[in-house]
């Protein structure tokens, strides 16, 4: 039997998955090779502020953001293409904030929600914040720029070439999100082996796998960038 010969919008988001995966795995590696120098630097505090955010924020790009953005350059694909878009926002991001309510559940059942802030858990926010104006401001949107938009919007573009690639019969079997999913797990170490740990690595499937479906229902990734930005690392 003859195999079966892919399509040549196949083959192309074939390229663009690969391109995605070298770049991350490109910037993963020179991370790890310098992981302490890396560290060191960006907790020095006789370095600006501004100068260590920048540079954390450069290497976060490159974890999540790089990727996507070179494929989107070479394919001169626009970022308003993958749900950027007002139609539809406020649904996007409602029902993507219910994605989120089990995990805030399970962080109030376990005493884990101690205070409310927006990248608390990113090392320069707290010091970031105690800047002064300008600094603070520019420092927080170098934040939000990589750890908020650039991570969510990463697992948007992620879904959709899956998806594209490897389509479902099925509403709810949604391979992208499935594969952003295990990504999320992977990445932030969330793999559960007591049974705390097995139902916080539920709660953060849900929220990814949800807020990807919610993308794919309403058309509109706003909901995605404001779970990244206001609830994810804000617990």
């Amino acid at each position: 039997m003859s195999e079966r010969k892919l399509t040549i919008e196949q083959k192309r988001l074939d390229a663009d998955l690969w391109i995605i995966l070298i770049a991350t795995l490109a910037v993963l590696g020179i991370y790890t090779a310098f992981q302490s120098q890396f560290s060191s630097m960006v907790k020095n505090e006789n370095i600006h502020i501004l100068l260590r955010t920048l540079i954390a924020a450069v290497c976060q790009f490159g974890l999540a953001g790089l990727g996507i953005s070179i494929v989107a350059i070479y394919r001169k694909e626009s970022f308003y293409s993958y749900g950027l878009r007002l139609k539809g926002a406020i649904k996007s991001i409602a029902l993507c904030v219910v994605c989120f309510v089990p995990y805030i559940i399970f962080s109030a059942a376990t005493n884990r929600i101690t205070s409310y802030m927006p990248f608390q858990s990113v090392w320069m926010t707290k010091e970031a914040l105690a800047s002064g104006f300008p600094v603070n401001i520019m420092a927080m949107l170098l934040i939000a720029t990589a750890w908020g938009f650039f991570e969510a919007f990463n697992y948007v573009v992620i879904s959709d070439k899956i998806n594209k690639r490897y389509p479902s019969k099925y509403k709810l079997l949604n391979w992208g999100a499935i594969v952003c999913a295990v990504m999320c797990i992977l990445i932030h170490g969330m793999i559960g082996v007591t049974l705390e740990g097995f139902i916080e690595m539920l709660a953060v499937v849900i929220i990814i796998y949800g807020m990807l479906i919610v993308k794919e229902m309403t058309g509109n990734a706003w909901g995605c960038i404001f779970i990244f930005i206001f609830l994810w690392n804000a617990f």
